[in-house]
């Protein structure tokens, strides 16, 4: 636990203090008052307000676009489902970047709803919602749909043999087993939602703004420290919550239920009701998800491949360098963090397998999850703030970026990992180790080939969410060096068609970066039941 310990108390904890420190403390005396002046203010109570009801908005939504998604891939089997699976997860391991500019190509000025109908959505509540199911849309199909997979039909069977109607007997026997994983998939969309920058950046424009976009304008445009501190603590203590109730869902999820293997759960579709469902799922999927990533690759071929040719060249204004250069520079930052992410979360994961870990070890679990929903704008301020003075001076080091995007995909790691590792039988370490194997000769030949599979998903899970991560990168990322996402936010902040063509250019290869990643993670998954 040493080295994770340290890694996030040095590049998670310490850049959060010194924001906070900074913003709330002057000449040696702290000024808690200013939250109270902060929260007092009508604009940022309206910040407050909507970030919490577009999270609420978005959770329902999501909820109900998906479990129809989620009973399809747990109880139906139909051609194509491995597939259609990856299809549907694509969304969720884009950048955010990317996802706001899919929509702003669908709904925004001259997209496709501009096109046909002069239906102009980018200004509206309404495209950060759709933009929110759009990404989280896996999370409660892979979520609810993984667990529902292992139930076991025959209970739902014996309360119809008993007398039940089908909707009694779901109601009664399907939906309080879905309980735990239903919650967790709604907290989990919250949190996403919750903490929202690169989505409500680019549709909310000046009339929308959640905590986090908040966070990023305070800090970068008006440079109000104290603010941006009040609304970094806010954010933390509403993601605690969050955290904490799902930790205590996951832990009713896996202790409470009787679960079969999957692959034996799943049936050719009977009936009229089932083949009707299917066939609204594919056409939700067709149209929620398929369409918005459809309409960005359209986009950035209008006039030919004039917008992929425009990004060889440097014009000296919003580059220093040519915008391809951030594809290469992307692809070197996410292996660099990936290697970070897969130490730092495979530590980790193997001290909290352990079933004599003690309850500090075992708590230290929640805390790993808190990247995924502190602010990234806060961190990534933070770094240029608290890593400025030898021996940690790393302001000018390239190594700054992957630290970073290693902090979000350390979790990841974490996730992938702990299940395969707790599921390895001690008897066979305990054999070798009286077989007279050093405790590093067990990892290597007891833990090592069960794990390694899960340890390449990670990994790949890590590089995917590395090359996508936007608000820390966005203060730390060098103008010689941008990232992708990075640079599609520079081209997007630019008028003019050019600047606009090449974002969506840009924006295509980041998703096809991705989806490559998540189809190669898909034929190296080996557990079908549907959890990330």
């Amino acid at each position: 636990m040493l080295v994770p310990v340290a890694f996030f108390a040095v590049f998670f904890a310490w850049p959060v203090a010194a924001i906070v420190t900074r913003g709330l403390k002057a000449d040696g005396v702290w000024r808690f008052g200013r939250i109270a002046d902060v929260l007092g203010q009508s604009d940022i109570r309206h910040v407050l307000w909507f970030t919490t009801w577009q999270a609420l908005a978005s959770t329902a939504l999501t909820l109900l676009a998906a479990l129809p998604a989620a009973y399809v891939f747990a109880r139906l089997d139909f051609p194509g489902k491995q597939v259609l699976r990856a299809v549907v997860t694509v969304p969720f391991v884009l950048p955010t970047v990317v996802v706001g500019t899919a929509f702003l190509a669908l709904v925004g000025r001259g997209g496709l709803l501009d096109e046909l109908w002069g239906v102009r959505l980018d200004t509206t509540v309404w495209a950060i919602l759709l933009a929110h199911v759009f990404f989280n849309y896996a999370v409660v199909v892979r979520t609810v749909g993984g667990l529902w997979a292992q139930l076991d039909p025959r209970q739902e069977e014996a309360a119809r043999m008993l007398g039940a109607s089908p909707a009694a007997a779901w109601r009664k026997v399907t939906l309080p087993a879905l309980a735990p994983a239903v919650a967790a998939a709604a907290l989990m969309v919250f949190l996403f939602t919750f903490t929202s920058f690169g989505v409500v950046q680019i549709l909310g424009g000046p009339t929308f703004s959640t905590l986090e976009v908040e966070i990023y304008r305070q800090t970068s445009e008006i440079f109000d420290l104290s603010t941006a501190a009040v609304l970094t603590i806010v954010q933390f203590a509403a993601v605690g919550a969050v955290l904490a109730v799902h930790a205590w869902t996951v832990r009713r999820r896996e202790s409470a239920l009787r679960l079969v293997d999957p692959s034996v759960t799943a049936r050719r579709p009977r009936g009229a009701g089932q083949w009707a469902l299917l066939g609204g799922v594919l056409a939700t999927i067709a149209v929620l998800l398929v369409l918005p990533l459809a309409v960005l690759v359209r986009r950035s071929l209008d006039g030919g491949f004039g917008y992929y040719r425009a990004l060889g060249d440097a014009d000296g204004g919003t580059f220093l360098v040519a915008p391809i250069e951030s594809v290469v520079n992307s692809l070197e930052y996410a292996v660099a963090a990936t290697a970070i992410a897969v130490v730092i979360g495979g530590l980790a994961a193997a001290a909290l397998a352990r079933r004599d870990a003690g309850r500090l070890v075992r708590g230290f679990d929640a805390l790993l999850m808190l990247p995924l929903g502190v602010s990234a704008v806060t961190v990534g301020f933070g770094f240029l703030i608290a890593l400025d003075k030898p021996p940690l001076d790393l302001r000018q080091s390239w190594i700054l970026v992957p630290l970073a995007q290693a902090l979000v995909g350390v979790p990841f790691v974490v996730r992938t990992m702990l299940p395969v590792l707790r599921a390895v039988d001690e008897r066979l370490r305990e054999a070798a180790a009286v077989l007279g194997a050093a405790p590093w000769r067990v990892w290597r030949e007891v833990d090592l080939p069960m794990v390694r599979r899960a340890l390449l998903i990670a990994a790949g899970f890590a590089f995917a969410v590395s090359l996508g991560e936007f608000g820390a990168t966005v203060f730390i990322a060098r103008p010689d060096n941008p990232t992708l996402p990075v640079a599609v936010a520079r081209l997007l902040s630019r008028p003019g068609d050019l600047n606009y063509g090449q974002a969506m250019a840009l924006s295509t290869i980041l998703m096809v970066v991705c989806a490559v990643a998540l189809l190669v993670l898909e034929r190296l998954r080996t557990d079908r039941t549907g959890e990330f």
